[in-house]
């Protein structure tokens, strides 16, 4: 296939970009602190043919469950410090490569410059000798860019990618990839051209956010990589799924299935009525996951929302409060599971927090609302 000629970056044993191979890579869905179902996934992405994994790091005991884990494996593993990049320091010594997500920087040291906490966390990176990814997500832009933008959630997560970019070579460090994800395919490749066209020497990791459950998540997948592998734009790629813990190793078949039919050239055509139907959003479930009963919870949903497969609705089900909070405003209906509770929203209005078994019914009377809604405005 026609690949942009990036630059390479080292992540232990594989290189991403240059003329490399495209590396396929998952990321944990276990708790952290839970070593021997970590290290069992870790594992399972191995043995499926993955070339790097990810697992998300909180806290203090979960630095500790990782040097226990890295102990264990010979994985190319990369760390996903979500809010406390001050952590850094910590995983450095037990990965090849930190993620760090511009729009989570501004949550500790509100009063320090964001360029002083890139420096540190580039500092470490070099003193550690190990490559950094700068991950952007659409539903976690920095505010001010979410400021400046408005609307345009594209735009600020281009804007945010080219930021730091740009902050990272004026320190001297270009061991980095950069990421621009939406659970919105067509955001998937309208940022990662518009960035590619901009910054073409920097390597790309591809990804569709929260792309579900099979297989729809698969085919939003596709979608994306097909338009921007085929452009010669992506040097890494995860697909994220919604699966149980056990088939965690189908995310690198189906990144890898992808591939292999764009190389041989056999592309899904994209009909028009692409997202004007049903939309069930969920994510791949990582360590944050705070019940299991989420991955069961977004089957049901997916099930009981089939009366309304051919109505324009977008439902999203996140694993975590991390990430859901943010990331199910734009959906017309969102849930993001704890413990015990699973928290019920319409578009950025919290509806209250309702027990796993009785949710759906709640969820059922809201989605009916909604089609009525729409229809009434001849959505």
């Amino acid at each position: 296939m026609a690949r942009n000629l990036t630059r390479s970056v080292r992540v232990g044993s594989v290189h991403i970009g240059g003329d490399h191979p495209i590396a396929v890579q998952s990321m944990a869905a276990t708790r952290t602190q839970n070593i021997e179902a970590t290290v069992h996934q870790v594992e399972i992405i191995q043995a499926a043919g993955g070339d790097i994994v990810r697992i998300a790091v909180d806290n203090p005991k979960d630095v500790e469950a990782l040097a226990e884990v890295r102990s264990r494996t010979n994985a190319n593993l990369s760390v996903d410090l979500q809010e406390n990049y001050r952590l850094a320091p910590l995983v450095a010594p037990h990965v090849d490569k930190i993620r760090y997500n511009p729009g989570h920087l501004y949550h500790h040291e509100k009063g320090k410059p964001v360029r002083d906490k890139v420096a540190a966390i580039a500092e470490v990176a070099v003193r550690h000798d190990i490559a950094l990814r700068v991950g952007v997500n659409c539903g976690s832009v920095d505010p001010a860019l979410q400021a400046k933008f408005g609307d345009d959630d594209v735009a600020a997560m281009v804007e945010s990618a080219l930021e730091h970019t740009q902050i990272l070579e004026d320190l001297g460090f270009t061991r980095f990839v950069v990421s621009l994800k939406d659970s919105d395919p067509m955001k998937v490749i309208e940022g990662n051209k518009r960035f590619s066209n901009a910054r073409p020497e920097v390597p790309i990791h591809l990804g569709v956010t929260e792309a579900g459950m099979l297989p729809d998540g698969a085919i939003k997948t596709r979608i994306a990589f097909e338009q921007l592998v085929s452009r010669g734009i992506g040097d890494t790629i995860r697909v994220s799924l919604t699966l149980p813990f056990e088939e965690k190793g189908t995310e690198i078949a189906v990144g890898r299935e992808i591939l292999g039919d764009i190389e041989a050239g056999r592309y899904r055509s994209v009909p028009e009525f692409f997202g004007q139907e049903l939309n069930i959003i969920s994510c791949p479930s990582c360590s944050r996951v705070e019940n299991e009963k989420f991955i069961e919870l977004a089957a049901q949903v997916k099930e009981m929302a089939q009366y309304a497969k051919d109505h324009r609705v977008t439902i999203a089900v996140m694993g975590c409060r991390v990430n859901g909070p943010g990331e199910t405003d734009d959906a017309d209906l969102g849930l993001w599971c704890g413990p015990a509770f699973v928290n019920l929203k319409r578009g950025e209005k919290a509806l209250g927090a309702y027990r796993y078994d009785e949710v759906l019914a709640r969820l059922r009377a809201e989605l009916d609302d909604v089609i009525r809604e729409k229809a009434a405005a001849g959505v």
